[in-house]
């Protein structure tokens, strides 16, 4: 009975658009639990996780008598196929997992169908369940490792065989008996490549990471951007995805099943410059619907400043002094001053007495370091 109830769910998983799934027992992780307290004692969580650690590694603790977790992964696009207008404008970028329509979105949309086709084959067994996605308390990769849809590589992500790591993940836990998947084999064997890789040194080889070092979360947060990563987001806007780039069970993946995830370079390639003076209308209009608005347009203000710097844009001096001059947020102008400190390198008396200008009237902290720095590199 067990396996035809299974096979019956897997059937109704691959008509709904699932492109994955697998099953595992709601056994407890408990032997993540040392490894969990030690990073976050070591300062490497960021605060985005789920705060109750015993909530991560026991379902019971969030279910009533579960007895299985359903595994879900999605696969999305790596590539544009639509051709970037010629232009010599600068233009920013969001990393690919947040390419097209947010996919907790999407994921969400599709566990919903699931579970009310779940319903219809097992009423007589009076059916519960909890889906999450990302958000929710348990660890999304280790759910999917144990119910068999990949392995977790060194880069801390579910490498999967038909997709690579490009695939959102989702769990459904519930109190049906289905008979569990085996767990795959970890493939990367000696291969370094994503932790020789990564920019900040994050990746800690085993499967985990310092989550502060790692330039996607850096591009999330809402304060100043410590200057040690700056440079090394090059011209990226939102997040990260450098390691899988590099990971060799990535090559020439890239897969269009979904069309909600489909990349617009306008929304996903955006020209900088606008984007520094884009009203919060603007901004949810053309951005909203991305993983990457989530925090809100003032990281992705702060991130396109940051790019315009690096991308060695020195037309855009002329709006980057009128934030300095006008914006309200002390974080806007103290990166705006850093970038034109990093983009004009022989300035004028009158940039230096504007600088000097801004500096005795500012009243924040760290944007008059931004401010000082500058001068003081200019002398």
């Amino acid at each position: 009975m067990r396996e035809i109830l299974k096979q019956k769910i897997i059937e109704a998983s691959q008509e709904i658009g699932i492109d994955k799934i697998g099953f595992t027992s709601a056994q407890h992780f408990s032997h993540l639990k040392d490894s969990l307290e030690e990073q976050k004692a070591m300062g490497h969580t960021t605060g985005f996780e789920h705060p109750n650690i015993e909530e991560r590694l026991f379902p019971e603790k969030i279910f009533s008598e579960p007895k299985t977790i359903i595994s879900l992964a999605l696969a999305y696009p790596t590539k544009i196929h639509e051709k970037a207008p010629k232009s010599r404008v600068k233009r920013g970028s969001f990393a690919r997992a947040s390419w097209g329509t947010d996919y907790h979105e999407i994921l969400n949309e599709k566990m919903k169908q699931l579970i009310l086709r779940i319903e219809e084959i097992t009423a007589e067994f009076y059916p519960r369940f909890k889906p999450m996605v990302d958000t929710g308390e348990l660890i999304d990769v280790v759910v999917a490792e144990r119910a068999g849809l990949g392995f977790i590589g060194k880069n801390g992500l579910l490498i999967t065989e038909e997709f690579g790591s490009f695939v959102y993940l989702g769990e459904i836990i519930t109190n049906l008996v289905l008979t569990p998947d085996e767990p795959k084999k970890n493939g990367c064997g000696e291969c370094t490549r994503c932790i020789d890789q990564c920019p900040t040194s994050a990746l800690l080889g085993d499967g985990r990471m310092n989550a502060t070092r790692c330039l996607s979360y850096q591009t999330q947060t809402k304060g100043y951007m410590p200057e040690e990563y700056r440079k090394k987001i090059r011209t990226t806007i939102y997040g990260c995805d450098i390691c899988q780039l590099v990971c060799p069970y990535n090559k020439g993946k890239d897969f269009h099943f979904h069309k909600e995830m489909e990349p617009k370079i306008e929304e996903v390639q955006p020209e900088l410059l606008p984007l520094l003076t884009i009203s919060n209308k603007e901004f949810k209009a053309r951005f909203g619907h991305l993983a990457g608005s989530w925090r809100g347009k003032k990281p992705i203000q702060r991130n396109a400043i940051i790019a315009l710097a690096n991308a060695n844009d020195r037309g855009a001096i002329p709006a980057l002094l009128q934030l300095m001059a006008e914006d309200t947020r002390p974080v806007i102008r103290g990166t705006a001053a850093w970038a034109v400190g990093q983009l004009e390198r022989l300035p004028n008396e009158e940039e230096r007495q504007f600088f000097e200008q801004l500096l005795s009237k500012e009243s924040d902290e760290e944007t008059k370091k931004e401010y000082q720095q500058v001068l003081n590199k200019w002398l």
